[in-house]
């Protein structure tokens, strides 16, 4: 019952007994005993007293954030590498985002990721031995049970990603999808909380899906469900990073965008992008989500148009899994206000009303920060009972 609880208390950042009681369909006085047993080894406190409700204001419970216990994030996107440190309440201690480290080169990739990992632990000073664990989260085909990556072959440096980095660091490892993290956190802290059935679209250099089913997060039989990119949707004769093509993501992601926007200005389109020189991906897919917030044609255009390939997959979803809910998260999540009407025209044209209705659409309030922050809470739902060892 005390793992159930602190875990309930993290996810909920402030529980009074009478909620938690609630939660778990348990006794007050069963739940008081846990509550005062967790207060005994300091690893909650209480805290601000709850909304009146006519009676004595209860008091709520928090995770004591004076442990000295923090997680250490490493999120991957198909280019870029980004390194964390949380403590207990989700706030950032130390991080260094947004390195280019292409997964493709698998052996430097490893080694870069090592190196940002080292020095951002020396940099941020804690001892490895304050760290409640580590968590990895990439794209890809993700066991987490076998630790693996399977869409490396089994010589890759990737493949066994996770053991590298845990014998390195020695430190306990989890390694996660990164389109899974992302559902994780809107689930439990954003646009998913409170809804029992939803699918959230991770939209980055390609597109990723993670699911929610019946309040818990779905991977199908094998752990790989959720492949939203790859449904044959495009008549784009493009090859696909899979090797194939018609798959989604060759027109409905930011990298499809960026390639859009510098063929049309290379063929003599004006926009205020014309000119800019970006020597890599991310500043090209930076600068034109910035362009088309301050309102940029082509820009907007283009996003409009991977906007409306979006809403095509988004339609067939909904035929399948009929979701109360469906948020676009992810980096290109930014750009919501651009995405969603075309989204919205797609979903008019290619959904059969009655489901479309009982489907609400949502724009991920915490985007580009999803997936770090439902890393780190992976590793708190994994790791959290050893605090009951060390305390």
């Amino acid at each position: 019952m005390n793992n159930q609880i602190i875990k309930a208390i993290y996810f909920q950042k402030l529980q009074s007994i009478a909620q938690l009681s609630k939660t778990f369909n348990k006794s007050i006085p069963l739940i008081t005993k846990s509550v005062n047993s967790l207060l005994e080894m300091n690893l909650i406190e209480g805290n601000d007293l709850a909304a009146s409700t006519g009676g004595r204001r209860a008091i709520q419970f928090k995770i004591n954030n004076n442990l000295n216990t923090y997680t250490l994030v490493i999120a991957l996107d198909q280019f870029y590498t980004s390194i964390y440190i949380f403590d207990l309440e989700n706030n950032v201690i130390a991080e260094n985002v947004d390195n280019y480290n292409p997964l493709k080169n698998s052996t430097k990739a490893l080694e870069t990721i090592i190196r940002l990992t080292e020095a951002i632990i020396v940099e941020s000073k804690i001892p490895v031995t304050d760290f409640l664990g580590m968590g990895i989260s990439m794209p890809g085909f993700v066991d987490t049970e076998k630790g693996i990556n399977d869409s490396y072959d089994k010589q890759s440096k990737l493949y066994h990603i996770k053991k590298h980095i845990s014998d390195h660091f020695n430190i306990p490892t989890i390694i996660e999808n990164d389109s899974t993290c992302i559902a994780f956190s809107e689930q439990k802290f954003g646009a998913a909380k409170n809804i029992k059935s939803s699918l959230v679209i991770n939209l980055n250099w390609g597109v990723g899906l993670g699911m929610i089913v019946n309040d818990q997060i779905f991977k199908g039989s094998s752990g790989y469900a959720g492949e939203f990119s790859h449904i044959p949707l495009s008549d784009s004769n493009e090859l696909c990073s899979c090797g194939k093509k018609g798959c989604l993501e060759v027109e409905a992601s930011l990298t499809a965008a960026v390639k859009n926007v510098q063929t049309a200005i290379n063929a003599g389109e004006k926009s205020s992008l014309e000119g800019d020189q970006h020597n890599n991906l991310l500043a090209q897919g930076d600068a034109l989500l910035e362009s088309a917030l301050n309102g940029d044609q082509l820009a907007v255009a283009n996003l409009g148009k991977i906007g409306y390939m979006l809403g095509k997959g988004i339609a067939t979803l909904i035929h399948i899994l009929n979701p109360e809910a469906i948020i676009i998260s992810g980096r290109g999540a930014r750009a919501g206000t651009i995405l969603m009407p075309q989204i919205q025209t797609a979903i008019n044209e290619f959904c059969i009303p009655r489901l479309a209705q009982a489907t609400q659409l949502k724009i991920s309030d915490t985007n580009k920060q999803a997936q770090s922050l439902g890393t780190s809470a992976f590793i708190i739902d994994n790791f959290i009972q050893t605090l009951f060892h060390t305390n």
